[in-house]
């Protein structure tokens, strides 16, 4: 039985994956329930954030987000029988590849999958979904009537927190880093998001968003990233297509949430007195927050499906942005192309 690892031999060095060879798993343990993955979705790998956490080792497990069909289950377990179709996301910790037939997981890293959700979708889904979730409703409480600016609104995670946002009533505007991009945007249902194309470099995100609340400013802020410094300061890494940080205080409206994902945010004192001019916040969305605090397990646990993702899926309130289903002899080239984000759309692997 094989599975998929990261490698990283040196600090800066791109990752590199390999197939090991497993040896037969060990004995379910009392909370542990033995799982036959049937789709697994892959994410990029942050090694920094694995070394900062004293979690890095030589090779690193690839592929959290699963599906799958339960075929034992420990002495303790009591959410789950053999035959059980589930779905989660392995902690950072794991030791599991989810890139590998049968797993080994603690069930309250697992909820049951609904029967009308195909196994691509489900693991798909799960972690777009949970942070989509996470930016607007406990970053930002979206509510009716309110703007949300999403950037990068065809990318997997801006799919799903569009069709969510409208879902609660919200007026979405969104930007768009490619004809392509703008044209898919369009075609999501319900329509109604304003799609801005960015790509040509002709508009100015601020001045639209102001336009488009009729100068009040946009009351959620979803980023892809932004950008620190000027065009020649920046590193190559950061594409252009992203607004500036000014562009982003510019355009939030008095008592706004700035959602972002620019984990070394930097604001010098001007950008605070404009945000505390305007009693806005900035949060960090961080996902990974809810398996690093356990004191929240409950809550995780009713977001991946008692109350919104697995339910919301089931019941068609958004579509994910996924790629044909990959097969595991593909799987090794794909996550290469995940880790360099060059990936557009959610890659899923299918046993």
């Amino acid at each position: 039985m094989k599975a998929l690892y990261g490698q990283q031999n040196s600090p800066g060095e791109e990752m590199t994956f390999v197939f090991q060879e497993r040896e037969n798993l060990p004995a379910t343990r009392d909370h542990e329930v033995k799982v036959q993955v049937r789709a697994c979705a892959l994410s990029w790998v942050d090694t920094k954030l694995l070394s900062e956490i004293k979690l890095k080792k030589e090779l690193v497990p690839v592929g959290r987000e699963i599906s799958g069909v339960v075929l034992e289950v420990g002495s303790k377990v009591t959410f789950f029988q053999p035959d059980d179709e589930v779905v989660g996301i392995l902690p950072l910790d794991s030791e599991e590849s989810g890139v590998c037939e049968v797993i080994l997981v603690h069930e309250h890293y697992l909820v049951h999958k609904p029967e009308k959700v195909c196994w691509a979708e489900a693991a798909g889904t799960v972690r777009d979904g949970l942070r989509a979730y996470t930016a607007l409703h406990y970053l930002s409480q979206v509510s009716p009537g309110c703007s949300v600016l999403v950037l990068d609104g065809a990318s997997p995670f801006g799919t799903i927190a569009i069709q969510l946002a409208q879902h609660r009533g919200a007026k979405v505007i969104s930007t768009a880093h490619s004809l392509e991009d703008k044209q898919y945007l369009e075609r999501l249902r319900p329509a109604g998001a304003r799609v801005m194309d960015v790509s040509h470099g002709k508009i100015d995100v601020a001045e639209s968003c102001l336009e488009e609340t009729g100068g009040l400013g946009v009351d959620i802020v979803l980023d892809a990233g932004v950008r620190l410094y000027s065009s020649e300061d920046e590193p190559a890494s950061k594409s252009q297509l992203l607004p500036h940080k000014h562009d982003i205080i510019t355009l939030l409206g008095v008592g706004g949430h700035w959602i972002t994902t620019e984990k070394d945010l930097q604001l010098d004192p001007p950008d605070s007195h404009s945000l505390f001019l305007k009693g806005a916040t900035v949060s960090f969305l961080n996902d990974e927050i809810w398996n690093l605090s356990n004191v929240q397990q409950g809550k995780y646990l009713d977001i991946l499906w008692g109350s919104y993702i697995m339910e919301k899926l089931s019941s068609s309130i958004f579509r994910p942005q996924l790629d044909e289903p990959i097969p595991l002899y593909e799987a090794k080239v794909s996550m290469e192309i995940v880790q360099k984000n060059q990936a557009r759309k959610r890659q899923v692997i299918q046993f």
